[in-house]
């Protein structure tokens, strides 16, 4: 679905046609077919439209023909985006940028582009192409710091459920927030190139403009900052699930030595039992009138000794 806006007194409003400082957004569903004809009315290369969508895409820029392509990785949950069972994990926006309009595409629900189109963005002008992409980037970081937040209460609270479990379920629990960490770290390290080489090739051409170099830097920081969270979070997240991986298999020796425990005890009954269930002559009180009453009391008596002997051992 392809919608064009423009701004009238700081609000957005749609366009039936492309104008000069026009936003075009192109958003799911639309299919191969629908591309090429964007981009034949567009004058835009296809490959820009289907790079932008693929959901592999690295991080990275290009020019051509005076069209500017930025491919950027954003933060989202993994509602069925992917078939993984990571809770978050990335896709690539494209952004393309001519001389007369501003375009957007993504293959995918962003939400990111939707605070734009719902004008929960202060000071967004679409005509203002560079202040446009710096903002992007700048929401974006503030996603990847928000999630990698919510998967730290998460590990923490699984950490907690793992303390007395014998189970694999809260252990591949972590392992699904460890993939999100995978894909975080990979894409912010891959957006933290991007920007500083766009920084250093002046490829938004704001050189001029102290207040957007200086947004741009503080970008980039920021997006240091959550890729430094997110290398710790790993680095502790592997930590713990080695660690947890021992206290699992700890938990269940000591399931599987108090049932043995349990085996053994109830053994000698059966055993002093099988004893005088023999056919054989000459067994003690044999002739006793108490005879059966005296076997319980000894199995229960041998029973309990071998209790007391495995709570001193601490078998128990």
């Amino acid at each position: 679905m392809l919608t064009i806006y423009s701004s009238e007194n700081g609000k957005l409003k749609t366009e039936q046609s492309v104008k000069e400082g026009c936003w075009i957004n192109i958003s799911p569903p639309f299919n191969l077919d629908n591309l090429k004809a964007i981009s034949q009315e567009l004058d835009i290369p296809l490959d820009f439209l289907t790079d932008s969508i693929d959901i592999d895409e690295r991080s990275r820029y290009e020019r051509e023909d005076g069209l500017k392509l930025i491919v950027y990785n954003i933060p989202v949950k993994n509602d069925g985006i992917a078939e993984t069972e990571a809770a978050y994990i990335t896709i690539p926006l494209g952004i393309v940028i001519s001389q007369d309009f501003i375009l957007t595409i993504s293959s995918f629900k962003n939400p990111i582009i939707e605070l734009f189109e719902n004008n929960k963005i202060k000071n967004f002008d679409p005509s203002d192409f560079s202040n446009f992409v710096l903002q992007i980037f700048e929401r974006s970081v503030i996603y990847f710091l928000n999630f990698l937040k919510q998967i730290n209460k998460l590990r923490y609270s699984f950490e907690k459920e793992l303390y007395y479990s014998s189970k694999n379920e809260e252990l591949n629990n972590l392992m699904n927030i460890q993939k999100s960490l995978v894909y975080f770290v990979t894409n912010l390290r891959s957006n933290e190139l991007l920007m500083m080489k766009m920084q250093r090739t002046d490829l938004l051409r704001i050189s001029g403009d102290e207040n957007k170099t200086d947004l741009l830097q503080d970008i980039i920081v920021d997006n240091s900052q959550a890729l430094e969270m997110a290398d710790i979070y790993t680095k502790v997240l592997n930590a713990t699930m080695d660690a947890f991986a021992s206290i699992i298999s700890n938990n269940l020796n000591q399931v599987v030595k108090r049932l043995t425990s349990v085996t053994i005890v109830l053994m000698v009954p059966t055993l002093v039992a099988s004893f005088y269930g023999m056919n054989v002559k000459n067994l003690p009180l044999e002739n006793s009138q108490f005879a059966f009453i005296s076997i319980i009391f000894i199995s229960i008596g041998l029973s309990l000794l071998l209790i007391w002997f495995f709570i001193r051992k601490r078998w128990f």
